[in-house]
């Protein structure tokens, strides 16, 4: 589910950056408490502060889910450094698994805004089409911006009512090298599941990029 939020004045932020979302006098809590961190999928130029998270059964999560148009919540932020290099003459390599896209959704929206010249590759993985967030918002964005080039790929597709012509599988070094530029040198960014994210990092290192080159969120208990 996306949650969208009536954005403070003056509040500024760079694609990418997280907050800390915290609910105010809410009906019921548990052991996790009233606060998460969400990256805002939302980019700078959007009116709204937009998160996107997958439903659990907690707490916060019902809370969140049932609460009114015109609730109120509190936030601390933005936060982090998980934002696009500035050197445009390196690719950028966005290593995504589920909910984890929704950094990588920012940042590829506030480059198509403003027309950056860096060149972006993004390696989306999912079990099927129908659990992939802001695919058809990343196929449009493709189509938009000629520097941008979506690689989604579903990973049980058995399960699937959706026909699928694209990638199938997760996203390892032969998949890589087949969509990466030759030469092209890039700074990778990933993010996802934590187990996700530490076996990319493996597969990188073990293919010889440096971990300078590597730059990574967990997306713990989403």
């Amino acid at each position: 589910m996306e949650f969208s939020f009536e954005r403070p004045e003056g509040m500024a932020y760079e694609a990418g950056q997280t907050i800390d979302l915290a609910l105010v006098n809410p009906p019921e809590t548990d052991a996790e408490g009233n606060m998460r961190t969400f990256s805002l999928a939302s980019p700078p130029h959007d009116p709204f502060l937009k998160i996107a998270t997958r439903m659990r059964d907690t707490a916060f999560k019902r809370t969140l889910k049932h609460m009114e148009i015109g609730a109120e919540l509190s936030f601390d932020g933005p936060f982090g450094s998980f934002t696009l290099h500035e050197n445009a003459a390196r690719p950028a390599a966005f290593l995504a698994g589920g909910i984890g896209i929704t950094p990588f959704h920012s940042m590829i929206a506030d480059a198509a805004k403003r027309s950056l010249p860096h060149r972006i590759i993004l390696f989306y993985s999912n079990r099927r089409p129908e659990d992939a967030a802001y695919l058809d918002e990343l196929e449009e964005l493709q189509k938009q911006n000629p520097h941008f080039t979506l690689v989604a790929t579903m990973t049980a597709m058995e399960k699937s009512a959706r026909a699928w012509e694209g990638e199938q599988g997760y996203i390892d070094a032969a998949m890589l090298k087949r969509h990466l530029p030759e030469g092209a040198n890039p700074v990778y960014y990933l993010a996802g599941p934590q187990a996700m994210v530490l076996a990319l990092r493996d597969v990188l290192t073990g293919s010889g990029v440096s971990k300078d080159d590597i730059r990574y969120e967990e997306f713990a208990g989403y």
